[in-house]
């Protein structure tokens, strides 16, 4: 244990002087930092100029009043501004030709081609007769058919196994039939024209009880994932926000002191969102990327304030008074908060690399989250702990609060530290050969979006049921590509030549061995023509990408490429996927090398040294790693599909590992650099190497512990969610998080330091600094 310093005791700074303000503004340590303090002679003379960090902090901690109020008028004006915030949001638009199809769609001013089915079979499960030997089904059918059409204007383009050409609405079995149609627009229209639908097929329904009529489309298969989403949203808040609070609870020992991040949180998000609104007029934001930035913010903001209340403990526990700990604060954990904000912030910008869309939200979204974050940890904190002093312990928690509210070294971690550094060889290559191991199986993954009858378990969802038993009868009619074709002089495209080319796309999709299904039907959208074609396969898995190859490289050029003056792009369910994740693999190398190279920069400027940053980027690519490893082997794979509640459909979604990679690097620092503070504080203060690891690990991992569970707890809690991409997300994000706060930066980190010893803190160039070496009787030892 270092010797402490008595509460007025101000030694002089370790490191002397720094050469810009950038560096000052984000060292770990100054005046003041440090418990441990070798003889005074052997410091440097003088003082450095207060930080810009300690500065605001000190402003806030003073001007108490003035703070709070100006903290709660910004999320004030934050939520007015975006609830007045006026005109049409951005729309994302999908990468690639499906993009570009998309695109053509939106110009049109007549609607979108909103496109339903309902699949007709009997009610009796043993039924062997045929649809056309089958006088229910027939009448069934009829029935329907002639109610839709009985709805003034509400639907176009029917057809049916009774209609024209009806052995393209039959099944290869012949036992079911498909009615199709298009629900009319246009758009302020459609609600009525689709409530005027779901009647008809009510109806029909209670008319025919042993027939039955499963619908599924583009809208019902859109509102079931909608609904879905906004259900697993509900959940999420409904059971993170109390989970959070209890593990607070534990970790505090205090109702005031867990109530503080959790208060600070709710405002940081409310202000966000708020501001979101706003942003969102010209970068499109969706509300998966919500429940993302709702997760990121309740991360960091529960860290960020986990770590300054902590040093505040530590520090009037060390004998100062509330306003001196506040400062030594503010030097020591605001600067860690400041630097791993700043990384989170920058790393997430490494998505725009992709030039997708969706992810230009989500990095609005988490930059505006995170810095919010930063400035209330930095601002609005230390003026509450200094309003509130002492009385932030009050109300404590029976048989616990007495032990939490002291803060003490941990002991468990302190001894894995001292294990660990006296074996550092043997334990490092023991932890690092575990990760690897856990990562090989990633080496196999396989990008696959899931399909929408693949992302929700069977039962959760009508439309999805139904969409399956579609997809039985009639592979890829519920979902079918959307083939766009438009005239290059910008007439209109429903002429007879178009029209003939959708006659030889019949026989293109007679000829292809099954690649592409009937019944193909054609309507026009404004000046567009949409075509849909069925695809075989699973909508998203390798069937459907070659048999959407078969389309876009054989068939389409085969049927439209007589045809003069007219262009074409395929866009739907198969088309969008399998050009996003084409972008996102294409892109990824670059969005690696951006955030790898700016997460050494930043490392290097912190701690002045190049070998912490190299030893950081390779720590957290194990940790990472044995995450992706893991979401392999449990999702792709398909182990653990009961008692999680997914079924596999064989891959991983296209863009989480990249998303996984940049949030997790990010916020993997808050760990990292908070860690690292600590034992460089030591170092400076003349500790040797080894027992500068022990007691920094020792008084700094048993808050990154608490901090990572309640990370891991929120995560966690999007297991319990519908989705199979929230399945994913949750298990990658809480592992990764529990790895990297226990093993990586309990052991590994340990080992890796003792190894380096002084070498990690050499400055890249030149003689660095002597640091004080305190007399035999003050040296610190491991405790």
């Amino acid at each position: 244990m270092l010797p402490r310093i008595k509460s007025g005791q101000h030694p002089p700074d370790d490191a002397g002087p720094d050469n810009t303000a950038l560096r000052d503004d984000l060292r770990p340590a100054g005046p003041d930092d440090s418990h441990a303090a070798g003889p005074p002679a052997s410091r440097a003379a003088g003082r450095v100029r207060p930080s810009l960090v300690a500065s605001v902090a000190g402003w806030s901690a003073r001007h108490r009043t003035a703070a709070i109020t100006g903290w709660l008028a910004l999320v004030v004006l934050a939520v007015l501004a975006g609830a007045m915030a006026g005109g049409q949001e951005a729309r994302s638009v999908d990468p690639g030709e499906a993009g570009r199809a998309q695109e053509w769609v939106r110009t049109q001013h007549s609607g979108d081609s909103i496109r339903e089915n309902v699949l007709v079979t009997s009610r009796n499960a043993g039924e062997t007769r045929r649809f056309a030997d089958h006088a229910e089904l027939r009448a069934a059918t009829a029935d329907l058919v002639a109610e839709l059409r009985r709805a003034p204007g509400a639907v176009r383009d029917v057809g049916s196994p009774l209609g024209a050409h009806g052995a393209r609405w039959l099944s290869r079995d012949g036992r079911a039939g498909l009615v199709t149609f298009e629900v009319a627009g246009p758009d302020e229209e459609f609600r009525a024209h689709y409530a005027a639908v779901e009647r008809a097929v009510d109806q029909v329904r209670e008319r025919h009880p042993r027939v039955s009529l499963a619908q599924a489309g583009d809208h019902s298969l859109s509102e079931a994932i909608n609904d879905g989403i906004k259900d697993d949203l509900r959940t999420a808040e409904a059971t993170s926000l109390p989970l959070t609070l209890l593990i607070l609870l534990v970790v505090f020992g205090s109702l005031i002191a867990a109530g503080l991040p959790l208060l600070l949180t709710a405002t940081t998000v409310v202000a966000a969102f708020g501001l979101l609104r706003l942003v969102t007029r010209w970068v499109p934001f969706n509300s998966a990327a919500s429940a993302i930035v709702l997760l990121i913010g309740m991360a960091v903001g529960i860290d960020y304030a986990l770590f300054s209340l902590r040093r505040v403990r530590e520090e009037r526990a060390a004998g100062h008074d509330v306003r001196t700990a506040l400062g030594i604060t503010a030097r020591t954990s605001g600067h860690a908060i400041v630097a791993s904000g700043l990384t989170v912030m920058a790393c997430v910008v490494g998505l725009l690399f992709t030039g997708v869309d969706v992810f230009k939200g989500l990095t609005a979204g988490t930059v505006l989250v995170v810095g919010l974050a930063v400035v209330s940890a930095v601002t609005v904190l230390p003026a509450l702990l200094a309003a509130l002093g002492d009385r932030v312990d009050r109300a404590r928690v029976p048989w616990l609060g007495k032990r939490r509210i002291a803060a003490r070294e941990s002991r468990l971690w302190g001894r894995v530290a001292r294990a660990v550094v006296r074996r550092p060889v043997l334990t490092g290559a023991s932890a690092a050969l575990a990760l690897l191991v856990m990562a090989l199986p990633a080496f196999g993954m396989r990008l696959q979006d899931a399909a929408v009858t693949a992302s929700l378990p069977p039962g959760t969802s009508v439309a999805v049921d139904a969409a399956n038993e579609v997809q039985r009868a009639f592979p890829g009619a519920a979902t079918s590509a959307r083939v766009v074709i438009a005239r290059t002089d910008g007439s209109a495209a429903d002429t007879p030549a178009v029209r003939a080319g959708v006659d030889r796309l019949h026989q293109r999709a007679a000829a292809s061995g099954g690649a592409l299904r009937e019944p193909i039907t054609a309507v026009p959208v404004g000046d567009v023509l949409v075509v849909r074609v069925p695809l075989a396969g699973a909508v998203t898995d390798p069937v459907a990408n070659r048999a959407l190859s078969t389309l876009r490289e054989r068939a389409l050029p085969a049927a439209f490429g007589p045809v003069r003056g007219v262009d074409y792009a395929v866009a739907g369910k198969t088309a969008m996927p399998h050009d996003f994740t084409e972008r996102v693999r294409d892109r990824t190398p670059f969005v690696f090398a951006f955030v790898l190279g700016l997460a050494f920069l930043l490392l290097a400027v912190v701690f002045r040294s190049w070998t912490v940053p190299l030893v950081s980027i390779l720590l957290n690519l194990l940790s990472i790693g044995a995450a992706y490893g893991a979401m392999v082997w449990v999702f792709q794979d398909g182990h653990l599909e009961a008692p999680l509640g997914f079924t596999s459909y064989g891959g991983v979604v296209s863009w989480l590992p990249l998303f996984m990679f940049v949030i997790l690097f990010g916020l993997s620092m808050d760990y990292h650099i908070f860690i690292l503070s600590r034992v460089r504080e030591r170092w400076l203060a003349g500790a040797e190497p080894r027992a500068a690891v022990v007691g920094g690990v020792a008084v700094s991992a048993g808050v990154v512990s608490s901090a990572a569970l309640i990370m891991t707890g929120v995560f966690t809690v999007f297991l319990t969610l519908s989705a199979i991409e929230y399945k994913m997300l949750g298990l990658g994000m809480g592992l990764a998080i529990l790895i990297d706060a226990t093993l990586v930066r309990g052991v590994l980190l340990p080992a890796a330091m003792s190894l380096l010893g002084d070498r990690a803190w050499h400055p890249p160039r030149g003689p660095h600094r002597p640091r004080p070496v305190p007399a035999p009787r003050d040296r610190p030892a491991a405790r």
